[in-house]
């Protein structure tokens, strides 16, 4: 039987879990920003990496068919999709009935309005979304339902009475965390089945169509599988049953991050971020000998040799700024989402300087500039610059850029706090650093936790040369 090794990242902004093989291959990756609840946080990632083991598993069995007929991917991949609306659609409609809960509470005269209006909200945006998740694969690039439903639900609240505003979010705001907090168990088979039926209810209504018709864009996977859905259909049935019903075994597991003391794991399944991170970011890219890695709570900068372990490290762990929670916060300030930070400080004609560096500081001084005029985009670069330069500074205290260097953690996602790395490290250390960028980035750590497992060495940090910074303007 095939071993499998997972390991855990319980970080104070998202949860990853990764799933390895006997040969190092990822085959599962699963994520959650859910953090009230540190052991709901692991079960929700550790259930998302293996209905993702599931379907690499089912594409690694149909290598053949695949390679001779591009429709059989399409129609995995399009599986995956609606298999990721259902399950954003259980939690919403777990969402809908607190949401209604929480409304009737309401000491208000309103309250009945706010009721009949978040029912008519919720019936908006769903089918809105499926459509996002079903045609155009809204779970690749969005994997955070709080996320998704929130940017849907406040652009409805936007549209209503003003007087019932603050209403309906102090309703979304009291019902939304004990939804994403709760561990709904959902079934494999019967999602990938339902999954099924949904695309023969697609594709059906594509097949009566000409490539001309109501598509603007030729897709050609989609139009040679419209034809023979079918047949596609009949032949990975088995293959889906067979991949719904094995058995993954987890051999061995290791957790690290923020919350690694939270988890349910032995003691000695208990490993340092900063261990995980730098074997993870060596396994990726083995002539890696120095790791950024910017989370949600802290930076660290860390040196490693040519296995991969860590030599020597400095640490800022005492203050928002610089990580990924400063970025939530401002996020906030401007009420944007994460995702549009990085897209909008590259927009940019300079960079506001920044003076505060503590979070709440900064705040208020955003909303200074705001106030007088400056561009948002502009302060958003000086922020993002800020950011980086506290990165670079950490990098300068543990031993300085070797090559090859690697930036991971959730904030390498980041566009401009990427621009702003590669232009200072570039200043700093010469243009002939080699700096790496991987799309599994804040999955690094629990990569490296998933290889500990697989090898079961018992390893610390260089006790020597354990450095750590602390920042004393934390708030």
């Amino acid at each position: 039987m095939t071993k499998f090794y997972l390991g855990i990242d319980l970080g104070s902004t998202t949860s990853k879990a990764v799933i390895i093989n006997d040969e190092d291959e990822i085959i599962g990756r699963g994520i959650t920003n859910t953090r009230a609840n540190y052991k709901v946080a692991a079960e929700i990632a550790k259930m998302e990496a293996l209905y993702d083991a599931r379907f690499t598993l089912l594409t690694k069995k149909l290598e053949d068919e695949i390679g001779a007929r591009v429709e059989f991917k399409r129609y995995i991949n399009d599986i995956r999709a609606v298999f990721q609306y259902l399950e954003f659609r259980q939690r919403a409609d777990r969402l809908t009935d607190e949401l209604v809960k929480t409304a009737g509470n309401l000491r208000s005269q309103h309250r009945d309005r706010v009721v009949e209006v978040v029912r008519n909200i919720m019936d908006t945006i769903i089918p809105d979304i499926r459509r996002e998740f079903i045609d155009n694969n809204l779970g690749e690039t969005n994997q955070f339902f709080r996320d998704i439903i929130s940017g849907h639900y406040n652009e409805q609240v936007a549209r209503v009475d003003k007087e019932l505003f603050e209403l309906l979010m102090l309703t979304f705001d009291k019902s939304i965390t004990p939804v994403e907090n709760e561990l709904i168990s959902f079934d494999f088979k019967k999602l990938v089945h339902e999954s099924m039926r949904i695309l023969e209810d697609k594709y059906k209504g594509l097949a009566g169509k000409s490539a001309t018709g109501e598509r603007i864009d030729f897709d050609v996977e989609l139009n040679l599988l419209k034809g023979n859905y079918q047949d596609v259909e009949d032949t990975l049935r088995q293959h889906i049953n067979s991949i719904a019903d094995e058995d993954i075994r987890i051999a061995n597991m290791v957790g690290t991050g923020y919350g690694r003391a939270l988890l349910p794991f032995p003691e000695d399944c208990i490993k340092s971020e900063i261990l995980c991170h730098a074997f993870g970011a060596h396994a990726v890219f083995p002539n890696t000998r120095t790791v950024l890695d910017i989370g949600g709570q802290d930076t660290k900068a860390i040196q490693v040799d040519s296995h991969g372990l860590v030599t020597s490290f400095h640490m800022n762990d005492r203050c928002a700024a610089g990580c990924g929670r400063y970025l939530g916060y401002i996020a906030a300030e401007f009420n944007i989402s994460l995702n549009e930070l990085g897209p909008k400080a590259l927009e940019s004609e300079r960079e506001i300087n920044i003076c505060s560096t503590c979070t709440v500081f900064a705040g208020a001084e955003v909303r200074e500039l705001l106030n007088i005029g400056e561009k948002q985009s502009d302060i958003l670069a000086g922020l993002h610059k800020a950011i980086v330069m506290r990165a670079v500074s950490l990098l300068a205290r543990s031993g300085g850029v070797r090559n090859e260097f690697t930036f991971t953690g959730g904030v390498a996602r980041n566009q401009a706090v990427l621009k702003y790395v590669k232009e200072m490290v570039a200043d700093s250390y010469g243009e002939e650093i080699k700096m790496n960028i991987h799309t599994d980035s804040i999955f690094m750590g629990a990569l490296g936790g998933a290889l500990f497992a697989r090898r079961n060495i018992d390893i610390d940090l260089p006790e020597k040369k354990k450095k750590v910074t602390r920042v004393t303007n934390e708030v």
